[in-house]
Order: structure tokens, then sequence, then C-alpha cells
């Protein structure tokens, strides 16, 4: 699956409970789930971070639908020459 098709999904999903909660509401709740993932990662809870890192991934995809951003047109953006900074990859910055 690609980027813009999971983006795609969780719209369908989630797109208008998490439109209506808006912006902010939305960025809270990302926010929980990077730090249960956080939580998993500093507990090493190997069991838990597939699904938590799926959460995140969902949460920022519906943020940045929210938001009006395409993120797999933006990450390929930024991203498609290497290092933002140095265009290197791997990155060269000290």
């Amino acid at each position: 699956m690609q980027i813009a098709e999971f983006q795609k999904l969780i719209e369908d999903i989630y797109y208008q409970r998490d439109a209506a909660r808006g912006l902010a509401g939305t960025h809270m709740w990302f926010c929980e789930e990077v730090g249960e993932l956080t939580r998993a990662l500093r507990r090493n809870q190997r069991e838990e971070l597939e699904g938590e890192f799926a959460d995140v991934l969902a949460w920022l995809s519906t943020l940045a639908s929210i938001a009006g951003i395409d993120l797999q047109a933006a990450a390929a953006k930024k991203y498609a020459e290497g290092c933002p900074r140095c265009a290197a990859t791997p990155c060269g910055c000290p």
C-alpha cells in the first residue's frame, strides 16, 4: 500500500469524525498516540510496537488530511533529493 492509499483509507474510515473534532483536537489525540508509542519503546514492549506505530501513522495521516496536505507528495517533495539540508544519502550533516 502506498502512503496516498493509506491516507485515503484513513479518510474513508475516520475523516468525518476527525474533521468535526478539528485540527487542534485531533492533534491532541495524535500526541496521545505518540506518547503510547514512546511508552512501548521505553519499556521495550515489542508486542505493542507494531500497533502503536500503525496508530501514530493513522493519526498523522488524518492530521494531514484535515490540513489539506497530501502526505505522500509532501514527503516526496522534501526528501526526494536526500537530506533536505545537505542533499546527501545518507545524510552527511555534522
